[in-house]
C-alpha cells in the first residue's frame, strides 16, 4: 500500500504559524499574566494543537544561579506533562523527530545568541520478541535487561559560529518502571549525568514534576469563594527533564558576566512533518517550531484561546510587532475577573509596571515605574541599546547573590534572587502572580489574597545538588495522597 503524506500533528503547526499575522497577544500573555501564577504558572496542555502532542509540549522553565556552585547557572526545561508513573509498556520517551532547545538572549534583541539543542535516537532491542521495557532488574544504564534506551546529541549553537557538539552519544535516564525494576533510580541518573567541555554538566531524565499549584484555579478562580484550594494537583505526576549547568561566562554577552550579567531565557521545541503509512511513520521536511515557553503559564491562562497556537510558533523577537501585545499588558484580563468574583478592585490601568516586568525586564534605563536595576539586558554594559526590543523572556541577573534562605515569594518578600528575577524550583509563581497582577509591591502584599492557592511547595523535596529536580514518582497518581 502506498504511503501518504499527511501533516499529522506537526504539519498543522504551519497553519498555526499563519495566525501570527493576527497580532498574537503573546507577550501580552506573558505580561498580562504578570502574576505568573494564576496568570502564569506552567504550560501544561495550554494550547489546542500542543495538547495533542505531549512529547514536545514545554511545561516549565527554570533559570537560577546554582545554590551549591554559585559561579554557574542551572537551566532546567521540562516537557511531556501529566506522566502517570505506571504508563507502560512504552512509558515516556523524548521524540526522535524533534529539536529540544533552551535559548539565551544576552543582548536584549529577542533573538538567541546561544542555543543548547538536544536531539534523540532510539535503541530498541525488543523487536518481535517481547513487549517489555525491561526484562529484569536494571542497576546500570548498560544492563542487558534494559531493552529500550534513548541516546542524545547535545549541541551548542552560537550566532555566527559553527555548531559545537558538547555531548555526542549521551544516554538518557530511562522512564522509571518501578522499584522492582529500577531499585536505585538515583544511581541511574548519576550514570546518565555527563560532564561538559569547559566546565558544567548535563542530564536528560525523567523527574517528579517540580511545579506545584492547585489547578482548580480554572473553576472560576478556585470555586468562586476560594474553597477549592490546598491540593497540589500535580503531585504524583512526572515530566521529562533536560538540565544543564554551565559557567556564567558561557551565557554572558562577550563571555563577561561582570559587565553583562543579565540574560533572557526561553525554551522551544521544533518538529518535522510526518509521512504516514500503515504501521509506520517517517519524518520529513523542515523543522517547525511548535512550542515555546519563557515566563510560566503565560500561554495557558493569559493568551486568548484563538491565539494560543500562534503564540507557540512566534519567536520573542517578534513580540513587539504584535499590536495586541501592549493592550494585553496594559489592561490584563485577570484582575477584572478577580474583581467580578471576589470584589477586590482591579488596579488602575494602564499597567506599565507589568509591561516592564514581562517585556523589558526591570531597570532604570527602561524608563518604567519600577525604577530599580534588577534584570533587564539594558543593564549589560556591552549591549547596543538601539537594538533592544521588548520580548517575553524569563530574565535572570546572574550577579544577584545566592540567597542563603530562599523565600517562596521571591522579590515580593525581599528575596531578589527569586522570581521574576529568574525562576528557582521553589518559587511559588502562582501566589507571586496573583499578587503582582493585583498590584502588590515588595513588602506590601494584597492581604485578601495572601493565602494564595494554599499550595506552598512541591509534592516531594528538591535535591541539593544538580540537577536539583526530585526523582520521579513510582506510585499510581490516584494513590499519591
Amino acid at each position: 500500500m502506498s504511503s501518504r503524506r499527511t501533516p499529522g500533528i506537526v504539519g498543522r503547526w504551519k497553519s498555526a504559524a499563519l495566525l501570527l499575522t493576527l497580532g498574537t497577544a503573546i507577550a501580552g500573555a506573558a505580561l498580562a499574566g504578570p502574576g505568573t501564577g494564576v496568570g502564569q504558572a506552567s504550560s501544561h496542555r495550554e494550547a489546542p494543537l500542543i495538547a495533542a502532542d505531549p512529547q514536545v509540549d514545554n511545561t516549565d522553565l527554570y533559570a537560577f544561579s546554582s545554590p551549591d556552585k554559585s559561579d554557574t547557572v542551572t537551566l532546567v526545561a521540562n516537557w511531556y506533562p501529566f506522566q502517570e508513573p505506571n504508563g507502560g509498556p512504552n512509558f515516556y520517551p523524548f521524540a526522535t523527530d524533534a529539536q529540544y532547545d533552551i535559548n539565551v538572549d544576552s543582548q536584549g534583541t529577542g533573538k538567541a545568541d546561544l542555543t543548547y539543542r538536544w536531539t534523540f535516537r532510539n535503541e530498541d532491542r525488543r523487536g518481535d520478541k517481547t513487549f517489555l521495557y525491561n526484562n529484569g532488574v536494571v542497576n546500570n544504564l548498560n544492563d542487558k535487561t534494559l531493552l529500550f534506551r534513548q541516546h542524545y546529541t547535545l549541541q551548542e549553537l552560537r550566532a555566527g559560529k559553527r555548531p559545537v557538539t558538547l555531548v555526542k552519544d549521551g544516554i538518557a535516564t530511562p522512564s522509571n518502571v518501578g522499584k522492582a525494576s529500577m531499585p536505585n533510580y538515583g544511581r541511574l541518573r548519576g550514570q546518565a549525568t555527563r560532564k561538559l567541555p569547559g566546565g558544567g554538566q548535563t542530564v536528560a531524565s525523567q523527574a517528579a514534576d517540580p511545579f506545584f499549584l492547585d489547578l482548580r484555579v480554572f473553576d472560576l478562580l478556585y470555586g468562586g469563594n476560594l474553597s477549592e484550594t490546598g491540593h497540589n494537583t500535580l503531585k504524583g505526576y512526572n515530566v521529562n527533564t533536560l538540565a544543564i549547568q554551565v559557567p556564567k561566562s558561557a551565557l554572558a554577552l562577550n563571555c563577561n558576566s561582570k559587565r553583562n550579567p543579565v540574560i533572557g531565557v526561553w525554551s522551544t521545541t521544533s518538529r518535522r512533518t510526518m509521512n504516514l503509512s500503515p504501521g509506520k511513520q517517517t519524518a520529513s521536511g523542515p523543522y517547525v517550531q511548535v512550542s515555546r515557553l519563557g515566563n510560566p503559564l503565560v500561554n495557558e491562562a493569559v493568551v486568548p484561546a484563538g491565539l494560543k497556537n500562534a503564540f507557540n510558533a512566534l519567536p520573542p523577537s517578534q513580540d513587539h510587532n504584535q499590536p495586541k501585545v501592549v493592550a494585553k499588558v496594559l489592561n490584563p484580563e485577570l484582575p477584572m475577573l478577580i474583581q467580578s468574583i471576589y470584589g477586590i478592585p482591579a488596579p488602575a490601568t494602564p499597567r506599565k509596571d507589568l509591561q516592564e516586568i514581562f517585556l523589558t525586564g526591570i531597570a532604570k534605563a527602561a524608563n518604567g515605574p519600577l525604577a530599580v536595576d534588577l534584570n533587564s539586558q539594558l543593564m549589560n554594559q556591552d549591549a547596543d541599546k538601539k537594538r533592544f526590543v521588548p520580548a517575553e523572556e524569563l530574565r535572570l541577573n546572574m550577579s544577584t547573590p545566592v540567597t542563603a534562605k530562599p523565600d517562596r515569594l521571591g522579590v515580593l518578600n525581599g528575596d531578589f534572587q527569586g522570581y521574576p528575577n529568574g525562576r528557582r524550583l521553589g518559587d511559588d509563581v502562582v501566589d507571586i502572580a496573583i499578587q503582582a497582577l493585583e498590584g502588590a509591591t515588595p513588602g506590601h502584599l494584597i492581604q485578601a489574597l495572601a493565602a494564595g492557592d494554599g499550595v506552598n511547595g512541591p509534592g516531594v523535596p528538591f535535591a541539593g545538588t544538580f540537577p536539583y529536580v526530585a526523582l520521579p514518582y513510582t506510585g499510581s497518581v490516584n494513590q499519591a495522597g
